[in-house]
């Protein structure tokens, strides 16, 4: 790392609690506004630990809710909201298409229902609203 790098970096260090403080409103404001959405869950948090809230992101179960998560990503791009799928599992990617595999249904159904909400921490809440809003009528339009 160069020494400006450095620099920028202790410079980061100053406001993290400021930004993770605001991840963890964003995740929790993504949350209760969709509780009551069939089909709609957050990625569980693991019960030793406290999460930096870097990235909201949901499962779409499209048995209980009647869209998919590409049916909510592409609602959202439709608005000029981004979002994307989560990371796509090495083993699906071309260039490991000959490596042997174990195991894979875990990530494969993560990857194919999971969705990565916009998580900036500069969101306002009219920000949030408004993504909340494009969420809730893809999942009101499929009912």
């Amino acid at each position: 790392m160069s020494n400006l790098l450095a620099a920028v970096g202790r410079g980061q260090l100053r406001v993290l609690r400021d930004r993770v403080a605001r991840k963890r409103e964003i995740f929790h404001f993504y949350q209760r506004a969709l509780v009551d959405l069939p089909g709609i869950s957050f990625m569980p948090i693991a019960g030793y630990g406290e999460p930096n809230y870097w990235l909201t992101c949901i499962a779409v179960d499209p048995g209980l809710s009647g869209v998919t998560r590409e049916d909510i990503r592409l609602a959202l791009e439709r608005e000029n909201i981004e979002s994307r799928p989560l990371w796509k599992p090495m083993h699906l990617q071309p260039v490991f298409k000959d490596c042997g595999v174990r195991g894979g249904s875990v990530s494969e159904g993560i990857f194919r229902d999971g969705l990565c909400l916009p998580s900036g921490s500069s969101l306002t809440v009219h920000d949030l609203e408004r993504i909340v809003a494009v969420i809730r009528s893809a999942c009101k339009t499929a009912l």
